[in-house]
């Protein structure tokens, strides 16, 4: 079985949902449960230096890579 420092992974970035203002964020639930349901598993936020999430960070195994 292939271990965490064995497996290659891949990344996706992604900007957080906000609501109408623009300036607020909105609740990413659906979002975060559709990339969970595509394998994907968040990871880390990248911010503003100002504060706030500019992007959702996510990754999943590089398809290919053996279990065994």
């Amino acid at each position: 079985m292939a271990t965490d420092s064995d497996a290659t992974w891949e990344y996706e970035t992604v900007r957080p949902p906000r609501e109408a203002t623009m300036r607020e964020a909105a609740d990413p639930k659906d979002m975060l449960n559709e990339f969970g349901s595509k394998g994907w598993e968040f990871v880390d936020t990248i911010d503003y230096a100002e504060g706030g999430t500019k992007y959702l960070v996510f990754k999943r195994r590089r398809s290919g890579d053996d279990d065994d």
